[in-house]
């Protein structure tokens, strides 16, 4: 009749070879690979020859994808193994409470009390402790401190505030002035017995007396300078 057109040739399939003897599992997976990629391109010409005959409800657009899907997948499913699995169930927390509370610092005695502010414990020897003994208030110490602080006022004039300061070494009693004054006068009551005896000290003294010098002679004013 004229205005049919002649049906469409059957899609055209590739038999898959025979499967070889394979040497190792590599080759293996080679072989596997390149048959599954020979049965998507024989699937690729089949939807494109005849797209409308393999999914005639489907929307344009959506037919290619949906036969390259389920086409991936039977050769998934044929080409692979789900390996077996084996379940091995832990009661990982019920062991955990059955054991009982974590041990921390197992074996440590510690010898400092720190459970309290008493400062014995139970067992124990009491803490020695002095015997309590009453201030003596009119003890010599006492009752002579500051004996001598108006002797030069009520006394009769013999004796110098000075004169008292029994702590005071005998050198320095009375004296006043500054740091190099008092290093010149220590230097001359005791160079004798300094060189000999302790040396060290003398050479520290000399060093201190010439860095004053020169201190006091460029970065002071003496105020007897003219021009100062």
């Amino acid at each position: 009749m004229v205005g049919l057109t002649p049906p469409l040739p059957p899609p055209l399939r590739l038999p898959l070879p025979a499967p070889p003897s394979f040497a190792s599992t590599a080759s293996k997976t080679v072989f596997i690979m390149s048959s599954i990629v020979g049965k998507l391109l024989t699937a690729t010409r089949a939807v494109v020859h005849s797209p409308r005959q393999l999914f005639p409800y489907s929307f344009h657009g959506s037919w290619m994808r949906m036969d390259f899907g389920s086409e991936f997948l039977n050769l998934l499913k044929q080409n692979t193994s789900t390996p077996s699995v084996t379940s091995v169930r832990h009661r990982y927390h019920a062991d955990k409470i059955a054991s009982g509370p974590l041990l921390r610092n197992y074996g440590l005695k510690d010898k400092l009390h720190n459970k309290g502010l008493l400062p014995r414990l139970e067992g124990t020897k009491r803490l020695p402790m002095p015997l309590y003994k009453p201030a003596n208030a009119w003890s010599e110490k006492k009752a002579l401190f500051g004996q001598n602080d108006y002797i030069d006022i009520l006394g009769n004039g013999n004796l110098h505030p000075t004169e008292v300061c029994y702590s005071v070494p005998s050198w320095l009693r009375g004296f006043k002035g500054s740091e190099y004054r008092m290093l010149l006068r220590k230097r001359k009551m005791f160079q004798a017995q300094m060189k000999h005896s302790r040396p060290t000290k003398m050479k520290d003294l000399n060093k201190r007396i010439k860095y004053l010098y020169k201190f006091l002679n460029r970065k002071t004013k003496t105020y007897y300078a003219k021009n100062a």
